[in-house]
């Protein structure tokens, strides 16, 4: 009686001896969203043995869609891990990929809708937290976040992997002068409020129309010039022993009670 071995992985699915670059993005939701979304140019997909079975539903739905996009590129989980930043939950998955279009505040107006809701971040540095902030702002709906330019992160790597995807969904705008900013938005209609521990309870708010929410950093919140901006300040209602929580938290309860207007 003859014994056959057992294959050991996949035909084509081996790790292949490449010089990697380093990815602009990492981890499955956030590729998964950035390999489907046509406004993105592919240039390398870098996927660890591992990882192939659960990336192959995505790569079906790109062909589906008609997407031109290159064969991945199958490694080692040793060398992304040294491709990536360290300390990168990756999941076995990396790309290489052009940035997103470039939006401006004006794109914002132009196409704006009578419920329209935008997001202002006022000097909110920490990745993670705007990460988590653009997924809150996919889930409920925000046309446009709008971050300065000289205190914003960008659009990638560890941004990018906490948002899980938000990033291809809501357009970001990078602006010089938030004050600046705030006042074309009230020139075209919109009300802009501030999230601010001194304003009105934000349970009570019962408005509608353009709209736009500011949100400050943790610890020092608006800037004084932003806030003076705001046409009105909201607080969220916290009687805790602990009256504070995290941005990206207070950007999430705002941002229901926004919903529900």
């Amino acid at each position: 009686m003859k014994h056959h071995k057992k294959k050991s992985g996949k035909s084509g699915h081996h790790p292949q001896s490449v010089k990697l670059k380093a990815p602009d993005l990492y981890g499955f939701h956030a590729i998964h969203a950035a390999w489907l979304n046509p406004d993105r140019h592919i240039e390398s997909l870098y996927l660890t043995s591992e990882a192939v079975s659960g990336f192959e539903d995505t790569l079906k739905e790109a062909r589906h869609n008609g997407l031109h996009r290159p064969e991945p590129t199958i490694v080692d989980k040793n060398q992304l891990n040294k491709a990536c930043p360290q300390g990168a939950v990756h999941q076995g998955v990396a790309l290489i990929c052009s940035p997103l279009p470039e939006h401006d505040i004006h794109d914002f107006t132009i196409r704006a809708q009578d419920d329209d809701l935008l997001l202002i971040l006022d000097q909110v540095t920490d990745p993670h937290n705007v990460g988590a902030i653009l997924r809150s702002a996919c889930a409920f709906g925000v046309s446009g976040v709008i971050m300065q330019k000289k205190h914003a992160p960008e659009l990638s790597g560890v941004l990018a992997k906490t948002a899980c995807g938000a990033i291809e969904h809501v357009p970001v705008a990078y602006e010089t002068n938030l004050s600046r900013s705030i006042e074309t938005l009230q020139q075209n209609g919109y009300f802009v409020y501030g999230l601010d521990e001194r304003g009105d309870d934000i349970a009570k708010f019962t408005s509608s129309g353009k709209q736009a929410l500011v949100l400050g950093a943790e610890g020092p919140g608006m800037r004084r010039l932003v806030k003076e901006h705001c046409d009105a300040l909201l607080r969220l209602p916290m009687s805790g022993p602990m009256p504070s929580i995290n941005v990206s938290n207070a950007a999430a309860v705002a941002l229901y009670t926004f919903s529900k207007r």
